[in-house]
């Protein structure tokens, strides 16, 4: 396995939805690493969002800028969307699949805000925060509706799924091992991998 950074044009087009932005942005970074590497087996992208209403939240720009976005988000609920984009070069194969969160925020303080971004967690994460920070803990995860792993940035039986259309073998018992890892107990995995109860 080889890990090759993309860059692409992240412009949205006029009236694009979220979803639609974030499937196009993985397929277009798929695509460019297909251009750009030859005799790959298959090659995975991804881009992860944060949408609050029909509003996408990138990277903050500075601490201002993150505190406005955590005030802005603490206590309601948005969305993280991620979008995984498979391509099998020697079968000219391509899939695309889309992951939903809906992410309930915690009402935190002002004064937790302050020190989360002095931590400087919050600088290189879209929607300004981490759901994995133990001390800044910014989700009501009790709450949540969908895969935690999505909102840590690449939803692992979504991908689980999406390999196995390319009859490649998934290491076993990822959603054990993801619930272990994230103490989420995760209440779609079964839907998203067919798995009979």
């Amino acid at each position: 396995m080889v890990i090759s950074p993309v860059e692409v044009d992240e412009y949205i087009i006029p009236d694009e939805n979220p979803a639609r932005f974030a499937q196009r942005l993985a397929l277009e970074k798929a695509e460019t690493e297909s251009r750009n590497v030859i005799n790959s087996d298959i090659i995975l992208a991804a881009d992860t969002i944060v949408v609050d209403g029909n509003q996408i939240l990138g990277k903050p720009l500075d601490h201002a800028h993150a505190r406005q976005i955590l005030l802005n988000l603490r206590g309601k609920t948005h969305r993280v969307i991620t979008a995984l984009a498979l391509i099998d070069q020697e079968n000219h194969k391509q899939w695309v699949d889309l992951c939903e969160t809906e992410v309930p925020m915690r009402m935190f303080s002002e004064q937790e805000i302050e020190a989360y971004i002095e931590s400087g967690d919050p600088v290189d994460k879209a929607g300004a925060y981490g759901i994995q920070n133990a001390e800044f803990h910014p989700v009501a995860v009790e709450r949540m509706v969908g895969c935690y792993a999505n909102v840590m940035g690449l939803p692992l039986c979504h991908l689980q799924r999406a390999i196995k259309t390319f009859e490649v073998e998934s290491p076993r018992n990822i959603p054990e091992k993801c619930m272990a890892f994230t103490q989420y107990d995760c209440q779609i995995y079964r839907d998203i991998l067919q798995i009979k109860s």
